[in-house]
């Protein structure tokens, strides 16, 4: 049996979590910022990094209360090394060094792409070889996971990724920030066909997404106000949706492999959701996706990476670190 504390400080969401063996969460907390940096339009790193440190000692506290494990019978404390915001990601390096110091446990990096990958472990049998489709705010991957070692990224997005440009749509629409939620909320009520928006039309397993966020501006400019906001939300959402499920799919067949995931913040998306939900019911591939809760930045998936990676007690030792971009400490 292994018992890791996990801490997430990557942006604006200070988590932690304690995980056993990989797939059983003990415990999971979290203090978001959303409201705090909702005014700004988006995260503002300075201000993200003041609050993870007056929050961070206080989520620690609680999620090894909640999980009735005391510091000292913990078998390693892992925390986020990267791609994030280099001050968020200080304190929770800060933190997890502290207490590994203190207790004498082994001290593990994990690499946050990956960690969101392996959100899939967390109440599940799954194991490699597996089609991941990773969606996020800044990352979007089709990424061949041979083993829980070996991984190869397969494809990705040569400009904005899904996730960023749902927030720009979500402003030009006027919805405010987190713009994802808000963009899915609104096209569960509009007509996904009452607009016809491009695709991405890049070569292999690839993407992109700018020339569909312009094609919705130029929409925008020609419409009379009120705007269809529904109507416009829709048809983007199925122009994202489409393409990431006919990408991922192609490549699971093409390659052979049996089982797809999900993983980032934009598998949270209702209507991606149901593509690959459906999908799984045909018979030939069979889908996994994260509960709602850990498709977001939590602490329960860096330590279940922490746990199926086999990390050594180094800073600088996950070699799929170095396959993603992103800051890493």
């Amino acid at each position: 049996m292994s018992i890791i504390l996990g801490l997430e400080t990557s942006c604006d969401e200070t988590a932690a979590a304690v995980v056993k063996d990989g797939r059983i969460v003990l415990a999971s907390e979290l203090n978001s910022q959303t409201d705090i940096h909702a005014k700004f339009g988006g995260v503002v790193p300075e201000v993200a990094a003041r609050y993870h440190l007056e929050s961070v000692n206080e989520i620690i506290d609680l999620a090894l209360t909640n999980s009735g494990v005391r510091p000292e019978d913990l078998d390693a404390v892992a925390c986020t090394q990267g791609p994030g915001l280099i001050g968020t990601l200080l304190v929770g390096l800060s933190a997890a060094k502290a207490i590994s110091w203190v207790f004498q446990k082994p001290l593990l990096a994990v690499d946050h792409l990956y960690a969101h990958i392996c959100a899939n472990y967390i109440d599940t049998d799954l194991a490699p070889p597996f089609i991941c489709l990773l969606v996020s705010g800044g990352h979007t991957q089709t990424i061949h996971v041979k083993t829980h070692k070996d991984w190869e990224i397969l494809g990705q997005t040569l400009d904005d990724a899904a996730g960023e440009a749902y927030d720009k749509v979500a402003r030009l629409l006027g919805l405010g920030y987190p713009g994802g939620p808000m963009v899915d909320k609104m096209a569960q009520e509009g007509n996904p066909l009452a607009f016809k928006f491009p695709e991405g039309n890049v070569k292999g397993y690839d993407f992109s997404f700018s020339g569909l966020k312009t094609s919705v501006l130029r929409t925008v400019e020609k419409l009379p106000q009120p705007l269809p906001v529904n109507d416009l939300a829709a048809s983007f959402q199925d122009a994202v949706n489409r393409v990431l499920f006919k990408k991922t799919v192609q490549a699971a067949r093409e390659l052979q492999v049996g089982k797809i995931v999900l993983a980032g913040g934009v598998a949270a998306n209702k209507d991606l959701r149901r593509r690959f939900t459906e999908l799984s019911g045909e018979g030939d591939i069979s889908v996994f996706i994260p509960a709602m809760k850990y498709c977001t930045d939590n602490a329960a998936m860096v330590a279940s990476c922490a746990y199926f990676a086999g990390v050594e007690t180094s800073l600088d030792c996950m070699a799929y670190s170095r396959q993603s971009s992103g800051a890493t400490l």
